[in-house]
This record gives C-alpha cells, structure tokens and sequence, in this order.
C-alpha cells in the first residue's frame, strides 16, 4: 500500500522561504507523475505543482508561478516543493499525490488515500 508522507510546514513571514518534503513508500514511486497540492481553509483542495516522471517535466499553477519550484529524487523516492517569496494566501495544508497527465489547474490526486500533509502558515 502506497504511504505518501509530508514535511517541512511551518510558520513563515511574508516574503519567506520553505521547502517541503514528500516520502512515498509502498509503491513504484520513479514511474509515477507526482504533485503538490494544497487546501487553504473553507476551501477545496487544489492542484499547484505537478512533475513528470519521464523527465522532470514541472508544471505551475499561475499563482506560484516564479515563486515555487517543484523536483524529485527518484532515488530517495522523495518529492520537493520549494516555496519562495511566500504570501499570507499560501497558507494551507499541503499534500502530495500521484497526478495523472496532462496537467492542469483540476487535476485530481488518484491515491485512494492522503498522507496528513504538512502545514504552512504565512504571517504578514
């Protein structure tokens, strides 16, 4: 059974920098596109970076465009996300997830189940 756990939330100011860790165990990590999402409260969970296995292929919601840079270690079976110049609407919870090509904003996770994400809150 596929784990997906997540890493490196925290409390940050505006401007600030974090970078995120996903460990996936359980399954064939190095064949599966991966992704970043995040759920900010009252709010559906979204879609805001996602990398092919092929060849590490990102793809960049508009929002974190410029601001976040999503990579993977095959190897390490471990996926990043590092957020830079971060603002108060980034606060969320963050998940990762395999995603199904191609790419887009509505892109879903298609693991049956969630690792319990890892918070990020960015104070003014």
């Amino acid at each position: 059974q596929v784990q997906l756990v997540e890493s490196g939330g925290g409390l940050v100011q505006a401007g600030g920098s974090l970078r995120l860790s996903c460990a996936c165990s359980g399954g064939t990590f190095s064949v599966y596109h991966m992704g970043w999402f995040r759920r900010a409260p009252g709010k559906e969970r979204e879609l805001v970076a996602a990398i092919t296995w092929t060849d590490g292929k990102p793809y960049y919601v508009d929002s974190v465009k410029g601001r976040f840079t999503i990579s993977r270690d095959n190897d390490k079976n471990t996926v990043y996300l590092q957020m830079n110049s971060l603002k108060p609407e980034d606060t969320a919870v963050y998940y990762c997830n395999e995603v199904l090509w191609p790419f887009s904003e509505n892109s879903k996770g298609t693991y049956g189940s969630w690792g319990q994400g890892t918070q990020v809150t960015v104070s003014t």
